[in-house]
C-alpha cells in the first residue's frame, strides 16, 4: 500500500476534468495537480518546448512524492509521453483523443475532432487515425481562444458560443455524429457544446477511460492507498496562484479539499 499522492498535470484548469473522473473511481487516493499556467497555452508549443516543460512539470510532482503522474493534457500527452516514460523511473498514464471509441460509436462514418493545433501535429495522432479510423471520415479543427476563455472561468458566455459555431458547424454541415473533445478543456463546455451540436451528435471525451487506466496501473504496480478516509486535492501553480484558484474555484468549487 502507498499513501503517496496522485500525481496531475496541465497547462491549467483543464486537467481537472480529469481529476474529477479519477476522484469518483479513487476517492481515497490524495492528488496533486499542478498547472503550468506559467507557460499557457501549450498548443502553440514546439514539440521540444512541451518535452521540456512537460519534464519540469513531472520533476514538480516527483518532489511533492507523487506515486504516478498523469499527464492530463492531451497536447502534452501527444508530444512528451514517451520521452517522459524513458526519463523518469515512476508510471505514467496520458491523453490521446477518443479515436478509437468514436470510430466504434459512429453510425455514418464521420467523426470530428476539435482540439489544439499541437495535437492534430503530433505523429501520435496520425498514427492514431491510422490505426483506429479506417473507413471513417475524420474532420480536425483547432479551436483557437477556447482554452484561454475557460481559463478565465468562461463556459457559456456569448464568445463562447460564437467561437464553437465558428469551428463545429462546418464539421454538422459535413455531417458529423460524433464529436470528439480532444483537450481536457473542453469538457468545461460540455453543455454550450451540445447545445450547438443538438442531439444527433455523440460528444466524447476520454476524462474516464484515462481514469480507468490510472486504477489499472496502480493495481498492477500495487500503488493503492490503504487509507479509508476521502482523499484530498492539493492544487499547485506555476503562474500567479491567486488567479488560479480563483478560476477553481468558479469551475469546480466541490474539488478543492486543500488549496495552495
Amino acid at each position: 500500500m502507498n499513501r503517496n499522492p496522485i500525481g496531475v498535470f496541465d497547462s491549467g484548469v483543464g486537467g481537472l476534468t480529469v481529476v474529477e473522473e479519477i476522484k469518483q473511481l479513487l476517492p481515497c487516493e490524495d492528488i496533486v495537480y499542478y498547472a503550468d499556467t506559467a507557460n499557457f497555452p501549450y498548443g502553440e508549443k514546439s514539440i521540444a518546448e512541451l518535452c521540456r516543460l512537460a519534464a519540469g512539470a513531472t520533476r514538480f510532482l516527483i518532489s511533492k512524492g507523487a506515486k504516478l503522474v498523469v499527464v492530463a493534457c492531451n497536447t502534452a500527452s501527444s508530444a512528451a509521453l514517451s520521452t517522459l516514460r524513458q526519463q523518469f523511473p515512476l508510471p505514467f498514464v496520458g491523453m490521446v483523443p477518443a479515436i478509437k471509441p468514436a470510430s466504434a460509436a459512429t453510425r455514418n462514418g464521420k467523426v470530428g475532432i476539435i482540439a489544439t493545433e499541437a495535437t492534430f501535429q503530433a505523429e501520435v495522432f496520425a498514427e492514431l487515425v491510422a490505426e483506429f479510423a479506417q473507413g471513417v471520415r475524420v474532420f480536425v479543427k483547432p479551436c483557437p481562444g477556447l482554452t484561454e476563455l475557460v481559463e478565465k472561468g468562461e463556459t457559456d458566455s456569448p464568445e463562447i458560443k460564437r467561437l464553437l459555431h465558428l469551428y463545429l458547424d462546418p464539421m454538422l454541415a459535413e455531417g458529423i455524429d460524433v464529436l470528439v473533445l480532444g483537450c481536457t478543456h473542453y469538457p468545461f463546455l460540455r453543455t454550450a457544446i451540445e447545445s450547438v451540436v443538438g442531439n444527433g451528435v455523440n460528444v466524447i471525451d476520454t476524462g474516464l477511460p484515462v481514469a480507468k487506466q490510472v486504477v489499472r496501473v496502480i493495481e498492477a504496480n500495487d500503488l493503492a492507498t490503504d487509507s479509508q478516509q476521502p482523499g484530498k486535492l492539493n492544487c499547485f501553480a506555476s503562474g500567479d496562484e491567486e488567479s488560479f484558484m480563483a478560476v477553481v474555484r468558479m469551475l469546480c468549487p466541490q474539488q478543492v479539499t486543500v488549496g495552495l
